[in-house]
């Protein structure tokens, strides 16, 4: 293993957004609880079954395009709606217009309560880039450019795919392996010569099935074992552990 805690043979970092680089795991979660309790409640009257901002969350959406949210977690509840266009209006009944009214609400919070980067991540990806490993941001959110800005971080990233370029280029998001590969492959280096750095069950999952030379589980809420079981090669609480310094 390197300094970095990294495999000898690995030339490439891909770091997940939120919840590694970002700590707005946590918004997102809140956003996507206040989207669905309003919907469920318009829907099933005063005695409806809330959204679990953990359980629900962790299973069902983080790290997922966010259409994908909302079709994964409407359908664990036995519901289904039409697809809708993407400009749907944040009240529209439809899987478009439910994932509008919550990146309204996402918006709001980010402009309200800021974004706040991971500093120990900030260190990590600095350490990274000052060994000569390239480095990449893929996330499912459309506002990452945005994100990024807003903590000074852009400079850091050599590729950046995110939902604004998976949607250009029809990139299917995770847990399918098709945006870490896309990275990987416009940063010139192969899958099994990149490490994978992610928080999200899906983003395991694509980490694993993407085959990628190493796969780091960034654990912020407790979910170590799942990590792990979802594919981790290592789970750490902070990327600091690894050991990398600029």
């Amino acid at each position: 293993m390197t300094q970095l805690g990294l495999p000898e043979s690995i030339q490439a970092c891909l770091f997940d957004l939120d919840g590694v680089v970002t700590r707005t795991a946590v918004v997102h979660a809140a956003a996507w609880k206040e989207t669905f309790d309003a919907f469920l409640r318009e829907r099933d009257g005063a005695d409806f079954r809330p959204f679990d901002a953990a359980a629900d969350y962790d299973e069902y959406v983080d790290g997922r395009p966010r259409a994908d949210g909302v079709r994964t977690f409407l359908a664990s509840r036995g519901i289904e709606l039409p697809e809708g266009e993407p400009g749907d209006p944040p009240d529209a009944p439809t899987v478009n217009g439910v994932g509008n009214r919550k990146n309204a609400l996402l918006l709001k919070k980010i402009h309200t309560e800021g974004v706040e980067a991971y500093q120990g991540t900030m260190r990590y990806i600095e350490a990274v880039r000052a060994r000569g490993l390239r480095t990449a941001i893929v996330s499912s959110s459309a506002n990452t450019r945005d994100v990024l800005r807003s903590i000074g971080a852009e400079r850091l990233f050599d590729v950046r795919i995110d939902g604004v370029v998976a949607a250009e280029r029809g990139l299917p998001g995770k847990p399918h392996p098709d945006t870490f590969l896309a990275a990987a492959r416009d940063l010139g280096v192969e899958p099994s010569r990149a490490a994978v750095f992610e928080d999200a069950l899906a983003g395991m999952d694509a980490g694993r099935s993407g085959r990628f030379g190493y796969v780091v589980g960034v654990d912020r809420v407790g979910q170590s074992d799942a990590l792990y079981a979802h594919g981790a090669d290592v789970v750490v609480k902070d990327l600091d552990e690894l050991g990398g310094r600029a």
